[in-house]
């Protein structure tokens, strides 16, 4: 007779505590959001191929907006949500 072994109650796995993170993108056409820090249009223009810098803003682990910069501007801003990823 074979024993039968005591199963112990699955852990779930620890939650991920998400932050919040910035990333560089190229300007798209029909872009219509402002910039968090000069509070101008992100817009796109087809003879300069501009930068942007999206960032998901989480607060207590939730997330909560997103926002935009100028590359430059987030720059000045002194990174607020650390370095951006390429």
């Amino acid at each position: 007779m074979a024993t039968k072994t005591k199963t112990r109650p699955r852990k779930s796995p620890p939650k991920k505590k998400w932050r919040s993170r910035a990333v560089v993108r190229n300007i798209e056409a029909g872009s219509s959001v402002d910039c968090s820090h000069c509070e101008e249009r992100v817009k796109f223009q087809a003879k300069k191929r501009g930068q942007q810098v999206i960032c998901n803003v989480y607060v207590g682990g939730v997330w909560d907006r997103v926002e935009h910069y100028h590359l430059e501007c987030y720059r000045k801003a002194g990174q607020p949500y650390g370095e951006a990823a390429a």
